[in-house]
């Protein structure tokens, strides 16, 4: 073990029993109440059956649902996969793998076993994961790697740590030349781009719902703070138009708060108010939808869609290829820094800032609807991971 990771691991320990009465606290937290015991205290979280298996890291939701055309491609073959948060490990559980949760790096040295190759999506950077999996004879691949430009001054300012980290790494497939360009800068080597592997996905629906009459309004992926603008801006639009809002907030822990802010706005205004789970009817002013896996079987009936996450500056927003595939007409924030490359292949997106949602709404009547115009072929991917 060299003297900097030594340290390192020295300082993990540090910084565990320093959080751990914070650990303990969260525990009992709805939102985490099987990932900190499965991290942190390894919890029903034992190490992996098998050894030689396609190992896929992943953070949470989306990445999960992301890896779905991956797999598709590599059916026959052990799949092993760890995410970090517990919507990522419920998505994660679909698929015919052996899933766990990540732990926490002080762990990793006890419980990472050999696979034949670690490949890790977007920006989970660990470097005790890294080096140990490194180690161990396992082979690692970044896969639809990303360093958006908001995070890139931070990672340059620690580009030495991530050298280090980047030297385990075997190649490095990159969403965009952006992204290359600032892996090299942090002195990363063997970079590929092959653009955002969201965009092989084949978006579906799960239920058919009867498309309703008014014109309907999603609010989809919303954070705290964000509903009250769009909520405003909906009671305003509706003094004008026949329409009717659906919300349906990023996280579940939020839909009491959620239902209780759209009750001070349906008394206010005059406005009909329902939740999904105890009226599945979409007939009134505004619904919530307090049910998970929903989401794009709403932006099927929907005609415009108010995608959240980027209009507050730390989120950095949400796939906007869901709500383009089924026509809607998206209104956005101006902060969607962590989906700029998908950004890139829809069209026909208002990108304003809350307090012009409202304006936003009004000028739908004349635009076209959101369309995606690109795809991306897996094939030459899946056939050098299984190569590696």
């Amino acid at each position: 073990m060299s003297p900097f990771t030594l340290v390192y691991y020295v300082l993990s320990v540090v910084l565990y029993l320093i959080a751990l009465p914070l650990l303990v606290y969260l525990s009992f937290k709805q939102k985490y109440k099987q990932s900190i015991p499965s991290r942190f205290f390894l919890f029903n979280n034992p190490r992996f059956e098998k050894e030689n298996a396609l190992w896929f890291h992943v953070c949470s939701l989306g990445e999960a649902r992301a890896l779905k055309p991956i797999l598709d491609l590599m059916k026959g073959s052990d799949i092993a996969i760890t995410t970090i948060t517990q919507t990522g490990h419920n998505e994660a559980k679909k698929y015919a793998a052996d899933v766990r949760y990540l732990p926490y790096e002080m762990f990793l040295p006890f419980w990472i076993k050999k696979q034949k190759v670690l490949i890790v999506l977007e920006a989970e950077f660990w470097y005790m994961l890294f080096l140990v999996a490194r180690l161990r004879g396992t082979k690692i691949i970044l896969l639809n790697a990303r360093i958006s430009e908001k995070s890139a001054k931070k990672y340059l300012q620690f580009a030495w740590f991530y050298k280090k980290m980047l030297e385990q790494v075997q190649i490095i497939y990159a969403q965009s030349e952006a992204d290359k360009n600032r892996f090299l800068a942090l002195g990363a080597k063997n970079i590929e781009v092959v653009g955002n592997i969201k965009l092989a996905g084949e978006i579906v629906k799960t239920k058919e719902y009867e498309k309703p009459k008014k014109e309907t309004i999603v609010a989809g992926s919303t954070h705290d703070g964000e509903e009250e603008s769009i909520l405003k801006a909906f009671a305003e639009y509706k003094k004008k138009n026949d329409a009717q809002l659906i919300v349906v907030p990023r996280h579940p822990e939020r839909f009491e708060s959620v239902y209780e802010l759209m009750k001070n706005y349906a008394q206010k205004y005059s406005l009909t108010l329902s939740r999904f789970s105890q009226n599945a009817a979409i007939e009134s002013d505004m619904i919530l939808i307090d049910a998970m896996g929903e989401l794009n079987n709403i932006y099927a009936i929907s005609d415009i869609a108010i995608l959240g996450g980027a209009f507050r500056d730390d989120v950095g927003g949400h796939n906007p290829l869901e709500p383009a595939n089924f026509g809607c007409k998206i209104i956005t924030g101006k902060h969607f820094f962590h989906q700029k490359e998908l950004f890139k292949y829809v069209h026909h997106v208002q990108y304003v800032d809350a307090e012009e949602i409202h304006k936003a709404l009004m000028a739908c009547a004349k635009l076209p609807n959101s369309i995606v115009e690109e795809k991306i072929n897996l094939q030459p991917i899946i056939n050098k991971i299984l190569g590696a």
